[in-house]
């Protein structure tokens, strides 16, 4: 019996390009769930069929309700639906690959269902790791990465001693503004940062690329998905997106996973995980590239990714309290509230401004997010 699938997030770039993979390989759409987009929504009910659909902006609730009367489809909305969706008794793994924080309570909730987990949504992880770890732990699911850096890892380690494990190395593209000095950024426009050389992703994941944001909560993501401490985490600039990763052993040998940059690999393996059948995706001819290049990333450049590293080596709730800042000046930043640089000092400042302490429950999780994001709101309104 093939696998069945709910999809939280199905109209953003990770959504859409995991129903090409369902698709083809016949697996059955339960669920779908996205923010906003109606419309796109409304045509992948009407093409998957699924039992339920999820609209999480309550306004959005009874125009899709009404466009969708005419179907056997259970339209739900808000968090309190998210959630529903990541519990179904009838679905065999939840694909959450919803932005932001709030990603974080579906995961758990599809956790305490019992529900195997591909994960493309950084914050949960970076919020509420502890949380989500221990919680995996106690119910005995699968957690299967969705990000390319952290499924290249994954598969790395296959057929190999986790305890023989020596290091990580995460790749980074670099984002459009590799090699410019911090004054070169003050110019930079929102349409420049949201053009990345390599990849395709929405607009927040995008920027978070441009500032190395997004490497920096990769880098607290691998530290969760794989037990590593700090120091077992290496960050290298690789412009190509063709060494999507690698792992380094006690005997110094490194294996690296290599592949076109598209998303639908590890979506695929994610989702038919252990098995490696055709994907809808071109095939990599290392002639064609010729050369391959490694460099070491500029941190005092691109300071959210310091941000990020040293807020993990922190612990505690300071994970979340930058990961929120992030999020709160990347909106600020594409509604030209703030510059470019400004959201490096913002996420940065966070460290300074917040005395240490611990998560222990969802609700710490939130009283931080909360007095970051108020944090920002208000740096940002005394600075204009």
């Amino acid at each position: 019996m093939s696998k069945t699938v709910s999809i939280l997030g199905s109209t953003g770039s990770i959504g859409t390009q995991a129903l090409e993979v369902c698709e083809k390989h016949g697996l059955g759409i339960t669920a779908l769930a996205a923010h906003s987009s109606i419309d796109l929504l409304e045509e992948q009910s009407r093409k998957f069929r699924p039992e339920y659909v999820g609209i999480y902006n309550e306004e959005k609730y009874k125009e899709l309700k009404q466009r969708l009367s005419d179907t056997n489809i259970k339209v739900v909305c808000g968090m309190e639906g998210l959630c529903e969706i990541a519990a179904l008794p009838q679905t065999d793994i939840v694909l959450n690959s919803v932005v932001g924080m709030v990603g974080l309570l579906p995961t758990l909730t599809a956790i305490d269902a019992g529900k195997d987990l591909a994960l493309a949504n950084k914050e949960t992880l970076v919020a509420g790791g502890e949380l989500v770890m221990d919680s995996i732990a106690r119910k005995g699911i699968k957690l299967y990465p969705v990000d390319s850096e952290h499924s290249a890892i994954f598969q790395c380690l296959q057929g190999n001693k986790r305890s023989q494990l020596s290091k990580v190395i995460l790749t980074a593209s670099g984002g459009p503004f590799f090699g410019k000095n911090y004054e070169e950024l003050r110019s930079v426009t929102k349409e420049q940062a949201l053009h990345h050389p390599n990849w395709d992703m929405g607009n927040k994941i995008t920027i978070d690329s441009a500032t190395l944001m997004n490497k920096g909560l990769e880098f607290i993501e691998a530290k969760w998905l794989f037990d590593l401490e700090p120091d077992q985490i290496e960050i290298v600039v690789h412009r190509q997106s063709v060494v999507h990763s690698a792992v380094e052993y006690d005997d110094y040998s490194v294996i690296a996973q290599l592949g076109v940059p598209d998303m639908k690999i590890p979506i695929q393996y994610a989702l038919l995980y252990p098995d490696r059948v055709s994907c809808p995706t071109g095939r990599l001819s290392l002639t064609d590239y010729g050369r391959l290049t490694f460099e070491k990333p500029d941190i005092a450049t691109f300071k959210c990714l310091g941000a990020a590293i040293e807020a993990i080596k922190r612990g505690g709730a300071y994970p979340c309290l930058v990961n929120s800042a992030n999020e709160e000046a990347v909106r600020a930043f594409l509604n030209d509230e703030i510059t470019f640089i400004e959201i490096g000092e913002i996420v940065s400042s966070v460290l300074d401004k917040f005395s240490p302490s611990e998560i222990t429950c969802y609700d710490d999780v939130m009283k931080a997010d909360s007095s970051a994001r108020d944090f920002v709101r208000e740096h940002i309104t005394s600075g204009r």
